[in-house]
């Protein structure tokens, strides 16, 4: 046998593998695709598909645990950026006995033996993928001698599709998990002068109002307003107006930067959130229908003492009937309405894997001279998880004459935020009688 520096090189390759002796490094440090090793950590790029619940005991900081259940379903996300064969490997561990497992990808099962009971690095084999996008990589038990079939950290993942590009969740995890937030940025016309009103309309698709979503339709440049999904019982219309003092901690806020409650509807419940800054919050149970278009009416003016009043009106067409949810009172702040944007964000790690979608029509504000106009043009843009290429399932821009969002569920049809898009203007101004609010 003739031994050459390119079997040298294959050999040792090889080695590596079998002996879990797998790197990290660049892609464009590699000279052949064959030396493309890359690892994935399911603690940020996996779910459980069977049972969500059970998420959080099961996908920890370290991998996959207390897998006992042969049902028990693991699905992991990984994206590529061109077809070609893809070679896996598991690293894994037992914890007493031995235990078999499926791999599947497609159409196509492979088995393996988990009974090291330091983690090793175990090869799964090659599968052929034919496209781009999202790849499911899903592990299942078979059978096992113990308790449990075994920890699972990482994937490892090689082969001639990666050699393009591969994307999933590197750090971060529990914004990864959550999914890519996305975002209307509308454009106000230069000659609207001094904004009081921003009116909006939503419509959540039947099948997309997923739970752990919110619908935020009037953002403006201190706070939020839209729908949210908190549980298969329940529902929320939420309004919040962040502090200017800029904290996590809503008790550390000083007296005089607190957000004042002013008024509020019948049946909201109001107090103070933290955690991504701090301020007053409203809400009001709701249940809130699917493909029921719902009308939002959003005021901000300059008030006594250099502060701003920020009233937020909600309409259902079952009620028919515009509803205070809350006004708020916001200290050290001199403004009328400014960044009138709407979002979508999954708030629910464990529902990541699914995709939720809204539409957005029909924006409008009203000047102080009581002059309305059309927002027509908006930026799409989207969050850190997003731009750092985490998690690329995201979508926003028009579709059937409206602005619509979509995020979550590792769909392929991306489309490139920081972009502008179009609607058909309808020229149909809302009626709304201003003096007659409640």
């Amino acid at each position: 046998m003739r031994i050459t520096k390119k079997s040298i090189l294959y050999s040792f390759l090889m080695v590596c593998i079998l002996s879990a002796c797998t790197t990290n490094v660049k892609k464009e440090e590699f000279k052949t695709i064959d030396k493309l090793v890359i690892e994935v950590p399911l603690c940020g790029n996996a779910w459980m598909v069977d049972d969500i619940s059970l998420n959080q005991s099961m996908i920890t900081d370290q991998g996959v645990k207390n897998w006992s259940k042969q049902s028990s379903l693991i699905r992991t996300y990984v994206r590529v950026n061109g077809p070609g064969k893809l070679s896996l490997g598991i690293k894994a561990k037992r914890i007493k006995g031995s235990s078999k497992v499926n791999v599947k990808i497609g159409a196509v099962n492979k088995e393996i033996t988990i009974k090291d009971t330091k983690s090793t690095l175990i090869p799964v084999g090659e599968f052929d993928i034919v496209e781009s996008g999202y790849v499911q990589i899903d592990l299942q038990g078979i059978s096992k001698t113990d308790e449990f079939f075994g920890e699972v950290s990482h994937l490892v993942i090689g082969g001639e599709a990666t050699a393009k590009g591969i994307y999933f969740v590197k750090d971060d995890f529990y914004w990864g998990r959550r999914g890519p937030s996305v975002h209307l940025g509308y454009q106000v016309p230069e000659n609207a002068g001094n904004v009081e009103w921003f009116y909006n309309e939503v419509t959540v698709p039947k099948g997309e109002d997923v739970v752990g979503s919110y619908f935020m339709a009037n953002g403006f440049g201190e706070g939020y307003f839209g729908i949210q999904v908190n549980s298969e019982t329940e529902r929320r219309i939420l309004f919040s107006v962040w502090s200017p003092y800029k904290t996590d901690d809503p008790n550390s806020i000083p007296e005089d930067q607190k957000i004042k409650l002013l008024r509020k509807g019948e049946n909201v419940n109001t107090g103070r959130f933290g955690n991504e800054g701090s301020g007053g919050q409203s809400y009001k149970l709701f249940d809130w229908k699917s493909d029921n278009t719902y009308r939002f009416l959003l005021k901000a003016c300059p008030s006594e003492n250099k502060s701003t009043d920020y009233a937020a009106y909600f309409f259902a067409p079952e009620k028919g009937e515009w509803e205070l949810i809350a006004c708020f009172r916001r200290p050290k702040t001199s403004t009328y309405l400014t960044r009138p944007h709407s979002f979508l964000e999954n708030f629910i790690t464990e529902m990541g894997p699914i995709s939720r979608k809204a539409f957005y029509a029909n924006q409008w504000v009203v000047n102080t001279d009581g002059n309305w106009f059309e927002l027509s043009k908006a930026k799409f843009t989207a969050d850190a998880t997003a731009r750092k290429d985490a998690r690329l399932d995201y979508a926003g821009g028009v579709e059937d004459g409206k602005f619509y969002l979509k995020n979550c569920g590792f769909f392929n049809e991306r489309v490139a935020f920081d972009t502008y898009h179009l609607r058909e203007r309808t020229g149909v101004k809302p009626i709304i009688d201003f003096d007659s609010l409640p």
